[in-house]
Parts: structure tokens; C-alpha cells; sequence
């Protein structure tokens, strides 16, 4: 994929303006469309291809008509699986044969694992293609006044706001800056100033270390934090400015002092003993989250474990969706090992679980499941409307924008390191992507998820689990970075400090105190109004949020797209050098009345071309109308 007319190709995907309903009903007939360039080829034939009850089914489609040099094709579907995944076959007029699915277009048959797919079951909150997440990590990004009345536990070791980061053990977890829900609440005009919309937060219930994975509890917040009250005047005061609220809770595990595993430990035969996997006749020895001996493993096949923590009107699920405190929904901790050990998985019941308990008591409310390698076996719709993973867009984001720069830290072991962090992945740092294989890693691995389930998958530049992207990013890079996470399909995420310019070499010397303060500082207030800026570029144009992607040009150093939609198409440019391409005119229907959005790029349409130039590194977006499908015949 290195040149524009290789990308002038047939096109369909999962937006409005391809599929007639996103959310279709088992037995419902859903009218899908594609269109092929003339450019390409005339096609003969189109049909649909789709799999009910894994047996192939074909439906002819019937030309629309033509329009700025595509002909548009449509074809039903009738929805008779929850997953209901569906190709084109594609005859053309010189007899060759191809086909095309959520991979890309073919010459021989492809998977049906990367069809494109329709999903019956219910779907997610409207809101959620609108969102935009801000990341906060509690102890680290505001600490109020309330904050000293509370004694330090007997687990941490204080730390002033301006303390360095102890990186290793037992400063890793134990470390505590004193960060609260009631900091949080101040602070809250600056996320309306950033123009986010979803809040998450990591854990806040009482645990023995700082990140708060190992709750004690689940049914309380942690008093270090502000207790219940305050997390309901957070919400309130959230939702009062248009912030919604998601929390996140482990799913996988509890921490050791949690109620429910103390009474079993050294307990046979209590209630709460089949909560876990205790391996001895004595309940002292036990599985636990990768041998960490303070996170017990949950055992699901527990039903009174899924009425506590999920399916009871009481549940822990339940208690924090409902009044008083009215969350928006979930992050899942560890959802990728959740009810998976050995020959065990109850994955799927435990998420769909959760996605029932959760439409019953709020249809309206988010769920999304952690998962940071490949997802797409989890990511079908049924249960994780999306997921916090980091092969489909921020892994290759790094590839690509990175400078990996040798870097000396300390990780967990205490053991020094002078090689760049890449993920935990022990490859020797930071791979060196080019643009076309950045492009080529994200169609990989969006390539087995529905479309909707894309949508509300998360595209951080990093997270509290990972360094910071500004740690190693390119010179001139971070505005590309930004700009494609809000601009790609997708939830784009601000990790709270990115805007600050945070840095940090691995996911505990990134969870820094929020160095507030400082926003008038020249380079602060810079990048504070590039987030800003860009924020309000996504936020402004709802084609950004639910409008069709598709690749208009790919080379070594530059990516062109354009997301699409019936009342508005953006157009996007990131080139991490310099630029002079020029791309068909039929690659972009329109440009003549284009725009500019963001950034400095010149673009001229010719009659047949159109050429883009900047210096680069750049990103650049400009607004073009709306994509006029023929009505037929």
C-alpha cells in the first residue's frame, strides 16, 4: 500500500452511509451499500455474501447509479445471527474476480473472521461515539484541602505533591501523594476548558496501595479519597457540566484484604470459599492475577459470586449505577483474563453478564473491557461495547511517530534498562514503523470487529499503564499523534498530564502528580491549546465521531483519510516529513470546495488531481460536503 492509486478501490464500511441501521433486530432486512470507482473498474456483478448458522448466502445488489465518478451498489441482508458478518464478490467486466471485507480488497477468498458484521445485539449508548475520555488516576491528579484530615495508612509511604516518582518496590505501590475526589471536583473546569465529555477514573475503592487494583472492598469508597459523599458530589458536579462519570473495577480479581477473600482464607467450607481458587485443603494457597500473592484470583463458575458482584440488586455492579451515585458506566479491569484459567472460559458469560445486569438497570451506560493485546475474539458485541487495548492504534502510533531515543530506567526488579519501554514487550525498544505499515497495523487488527464495537474502542497515545508518548515522540510529532487519535474511529483518550507535557518512562514513572501551576508557562499553555484545539476539531464535526473511514493515499512518511458522512466529510492529512502528493480527483469528490479546518498545508484541485504540499511534520484536516448517494431507480 505505498501509492494513492492503489487505494482507489472498491469501498464499503460499517457508517450510515453504508449500512441502513446500525442497530438491527434479529430477522430484520438491512440494506448495505458499496461503491466502486470508474477508475477501478465497472463491475458486471456484485453480490453480498454473508454466513447464517456458518452456511454461505448470497444476495444480488443492484446498481444506484453513478456519481462523481463511483457507482454506488446496494444490496439486503436479512440479520438472522447476534453477529451477523457479511463480504461483497465483485465480477468485473474483464471477468476478474475480487473480494472485499473489513481487510481490505482480494484476489483469492478471504476469512470470514474479517467480514464486515452487523450486530443484533443492543447497542451502546448513543453518546459514546460523541465522547471524548479523560484518564485520571486519583492519588496523582489533584490533592484539596480535606485531603489532610486523613491519617496515613499503615500500608503507605507519604509523599509531597513535588516528590519524585518512586519507581521501585515498595515505593511503586505504597508510595502516596494524597490525591482525592474532592481535588477532582475542583478541577473540573479544566476538563470543560479541554472540552472532554467522559470521565474515568481508575479504582477508588479502599486498597493497600496507591493504584487501588487490590480493593478491600467494592461496596465503599476508599475514605482517603473522600468516602461515598464525595464521589457523589463528583458525579453531580460532573454531570452538571456535561461530564459523564465511567469507574473502573477489576472483574478478575480482589485484592487480599478483601472481605470476601479474608473470610475464606484458612476457612474450608466458608461461603465466600468459592469465590477463588484455592488449591490446599487448608485454603491457604490459591491462585492469584499472574502470581501476584495480593491479587486472588476470582473463580466464576461461582453463582453466588455472580449474584454479589454482578446479576443481585445489590450487586457491586448495580449499587454504583443507581442513586446516589449514577455512573455512566465501566472500565473492566484485566476483562481479557476475566473467568479464563487453563481449560476454563467463562469469559463471554461474564460479559455478557455484566452487559445485561447493566441494561437493566441503565440502558445508557458504557462498558468497556481491558484487553491490551489482541482483542478481537472478545470484541464481537456481545458484552464490551469497546476496549482499552493497544495493538490497533496506539502500539503502531508509537512505531511510527517515535524517535526511540536510548533510555535509562529502572524497572519493577529494580534492574537498570537502557533501551526504550515499547509495551512490556521485551523486543529490544521501539520498532521503526513507516506511515504505510502504521496504516497496515491498524486495518490488521480492526479487521475482525464490528464496526459499532470500533467505535468505542479507545485510542490513547498512553495510559496510566504504560510511558508517555512525549517521553520518545519525534520532533515535531505530538501534534500528528494527538490529531489522529481524535480523528481516526474510535474514543480518544487525553491520559491526565499529557496535556501538561508529562513524561515518564514506563507506566509507573508516567503516573506523575498533575503539575498544576504551571499553565502559563510558554510551553505548558502550548500544548494545552494544541489538546484544546484539537478536542474541539473532534468534538465539532460529528462525521469525526460515527463517519465512515477511508485511506485516500499511504506512503513511507504520510497518511491521507477521509472520514465520511451524509452531512459533512473531513478530510485529514499526517505526514511525519515533508509533503507533495497527488492523488486522483475522484479519490476526493468535492475538494475544489474544501475547507481548511487545522494546520498549514496547501491544496490545489485541478480537473483531474489534486496535490497537497506542507513542511512537515504536519497535520492538517479540512471540512468538504457531505457524500450524496443515488437514490436508484
Amino acid at each position: 500500500m505505498t501509492d494513492a492509486a492503489s487505494l482507489l478501490i472498491p469501498h464499503h464500511d460499517g457508517s450510515p452511509l453504508y449500512v441502513s441501521t446500525l442497530a438491527p433486530a434479529l430477522g430484520e432486512t438491512v440494506r448495505v451499500r458499496m461503491r466502486i470507482p470508474h477508475a477501478w473498474g465497472r463491475a458486471a456483478i456484485v453480490r453480498a455474501r454473508s454466513n447464517p448458522d456458518h452456511e454461505p448466502a448470497w444476495t444480488d445488489a443492484v446498481l444506484l447509479g453513478a456519481r462523481e465518478g463511483w457507482d454506488w451498489w446496494e444490496a439486503e441482508i436479512a440479520v438472522a445471527n447476534p453477529r451477523h458478518g457479511y463480504r461483497f464478490m465483485i465480477r468485473r467486466d474483464d471477468g476478474r474476480v475480487f473480494w472485499l471485507n473489513q481487510a481490505g480488497l482480494h484476489e483469492i477468498e478471504t476469512l470470514d473472521a474479517e467480514d464486515f458484521a452487523l450486530v443484533a445485539h443492543p447497542a451502546p449508548p448513543e453518546w459514546m461515539y460523541d465522547a471524548v475520555m479523560y484518564q485520571v488516576f486519583p492519588d496523582r491528579f489533584a490533592r484539596s484541602s480535606e485531603a489532610d484530615a486523613h491519617p496515613t495508612p499503615e500500608w503507605a509511604i507519604p509523599a509531597s505533591w513535588d516528590d519524585p516518582v518512586d519507581v521501585l518496590a515498595p515505593g511503586r505501590s505504597q508510595q502516596l501523594y494524597g490525591g482525592d475526589l474532592p481535588g477532582v471536583i475542583e478541577k473540573l473546569d479544566h476538563l470543560v476548558d479541554l472540552g472532554v465529555n467522559l470521565l474515568y477514573l481508575t479504582p477508588v475503592f479502599p486498597a493497600a496501595s496507591n493504584h487501588r487494583y487490590d480493593a478491600s472492598s467494592f461496596l465503599t469508597v476508599d475514605p482517603l479519597l473522600g468516602g461515598d459523599d464525595a464521589y457523589v458530589r463528583l458525579i453531580e458536579e460532573a454531570h452538571a457540566r456535561g461530564i459523564r462519570v465511567i469507574g473502573d473495577l477489576t472483574s478478575n480479581h480482589s485484592g487480599d484484604r478483601h472481605e470476601w477473600f479474608l473470610s475464606a482464607y484458612g476457612t474450608p467450607a466458608a461461603p465466600a470459599e468459592e469465590f477463588y481458587y484455592f488449591t490446599d485443603e487448608g485454603n491457604t494457597e490459591y491462585v492469584s492475577w499472574l502470581g501476584y500473592p495480593t491479587l486472588p484470583k476470582f473463580n466464576w463458575a461461582s453463582e453466588k459470586l455472580r449474584e454479589r458482584f454482578i446479576s443481585g440488586p445489590d450487586s457491586v455492579v448495580a449499587t454504583w449505577l443507581k442513586p446516589p451515585y449514577n455512573t455512566d458506566g465501566w472500565r473492566i479491569d484485566v476483562a481479557n483474563m476475566t473467568g479464563r484459567l487453563g481449560d476454563i472460559d467463562l469469559n463471554a458469560e461474564v460479559r455478557q453478564l455484566l452487559r445485561e445486569t447493566m441494561i437493566a438497570i441503565n440502558p445508557d451506560t458504557l462498558l468497556l473491557g481491558e484487553s491490551t493485546n489482541d482483542a478481537v475474539s472478545d470484541l464481537q458485541g456481545d458484552g464490551w461495547h469497546g476496549a482499552m487495548t493497544y495493538p490497533s492504534f496506539t502500539r503502531p502510533l508509537w512505531a511510527w511517530l517515535s524517535d526511540p531515543r536510548p533510555t535509562a530506567y529502572r524497572n519493577a526488579e529494580g534492574d537498570e534498562v537502557t533501551e526504550p519501554w515499547f509495551f512490556g514487550q521485551p523486543i529490544g525498544g521501539i520498532p521503526r514503523y513507516t506511515a504505510a505499515q502504521f496504516v497496515d497495523s491498524v486495518t490488521r487488527f480492526a479487521a475482525g470487529v464490528p464496526w459499532r464495537v470500533r467505535l468505542g474502542t479507545m485510542q490513547p497515545l498512553d495510559t496510566h499503564d504504560t510511558a508517555r508518548f512525549a517521553t520518545h515522540a519525534g520532533e515535531g510529532t505530538i501534534p500528528l499523534a494527538v490529531g489522529l487519535s481524535m480523528t481516526l474511529p474510535g474514543l480518544p483518550v487525553v491520559y491526565a498530564g499529557d496535556e501538561f507535557g508529562a513524561v515518564g518512562v514506563d507506566g509507573e514513572a508516567s503516573r506523575t502528580p498533575m503539575p498544576w501551576g504551571t499553565e502559563d508557562e510558554p510551553e505548558v499553555a502550548a500544548r494545552m491549546g494544541l489538546y484544546r484545539d484539537l478536542v474541539h476539531l473532534r468534538r465539532a464535526h460529528p462525521a469525526l465521531a460515527g463517519g465512515g473511514l477511508r485511506w485516500v493515499h499511504v506512503d513511507e512518511d504520510a497518511v491521507l483519510f477521509v472520514r465520511e458522512a451524509a452531512e459533512e466529510c473531513i478530510l485529514v492529512l499526517a505526514a511525519r516529513g515533508d509533503v507533495e502528493m497527488t492523488v486522483p480527483a475522484d479519490a476526493v469528490p468535492d475538494v475544489e470546495q474544501a475547507q481548511a479546518l487545522y494546520g498549514t498545508a496547501a491544496l490545489d484541485a485541478a480537473s483531474d488531481v489534486v496535490t497537497i504540499a506542507a513542511r512537515g511534520p504536519v497535520f492538517a484536516a479540512w471540512a468538504l460536503p457531505g457524500v450524496r448517494v443515488p437514490s436508484g431507480g
